[in-house]
């Protein structure tokens, strides 16, 4: 199986989200994020975490804000991107995207 990192991106950052959120928002966006993993099951590798950024070097940020990750894997690229449709981040603020990535072998490694 193959190993996808997932980036949560947004024109919101994740600590703007998480700090305008009341409690029981804060709880219900949990909640869904749980039923997401759960369904995903064993394809999640790493939950992940949210994010801030601390630092740029370099090029340009101009894709907003990647708000988060996990890893996921799966048999195929197509399996991968099957796996966050539906996802709750979807439905947050900022004009929400997903990126699947897929890890590559790295040359001479095996």
């Amino acid at each position: 199986m193959a190993k996808y990192l997932v980036l949560y991106r947004s024109k919101v950052s994740a600590a703007e989200q998480m700090e305008g959120a009341s409690p029981d928002q804060a709880q219900a966006g949990m909640d869904a994020w749980m039923k997401w993993a759960e369904k995903v099951g064993n394809s999640m590798v790493d939950m992940g975490s949210p994010l801030q950024t601390v630092a740029t070097v370099g090029g340009s940020t101009d894709g907003g804000y990647i708000g988060g990750f996990s890893v996921l894997e799966a048999d195929s690229a197509d399996a991968a991107k099957a796996l966050v449709d539906d996802h709750p981040h979807l439905v947050g603020p900022g004009d929400p995207s997903i990126e699947v990535l897929e890890f590559l072998a790295l040359p001479g490694m095996s």
